[in-house]
């Protein structure tokens, strides 16, 4: 996976903004980070919790592995990109995304006929 097809994953999320921190981007839901690039340009950033960091790493010891110290502790974990297989990496974009975001924008995560068939 590439960066920029990682970055197209986040960006995919309802209300999903770019930004920078620290001299790299940085994925944001109500102006808080859940996903960001590393400017190595190999490796990306999700926030889970430790029980979904767990089971990534698990799934896919080479795709993933917690980061160092207190925020790998919290669930932040590595995203090997040259590793990183699609249907995996969306997943875990997606947790991050949803341990973050509000939960009335949980709805802006259904499919448009599923969102129509709720209203009616």
């Amino acid at each position: 996976m590439t960066p920029q097809a990682f970055r197209k994953l986040a960006l995919a999320l309802p209300h999903t903004t770019e930004k920078a921190h620290m001299d790299h981007p940085d994925f944001r839901v109500k102006n808080h980070v859940f996903a960001s690039l590393w400017p190595d340009g190999e490796s990306a950033m999700v926030r889970l919790t430790p029980a979904q960091q767990a089971a990534c790493v698990k799934t896919a010891p080479g795709m993933f592995e917690p980061l160092g110290g207190a925020w790998g502790a919290r669930g932040c974990t590595r995203v090997l990109l040259k590793a990183a297989r699609v249907a995996q990496a969306r997943e875990a974009v997606s947790l991050a995304w949803r341990n973050i975001a509000p939960k009335a924008y949980m709805e802006d995560l259904q499919p448009p006929a599923r969102k129509a068939a709720r209203r009616a």
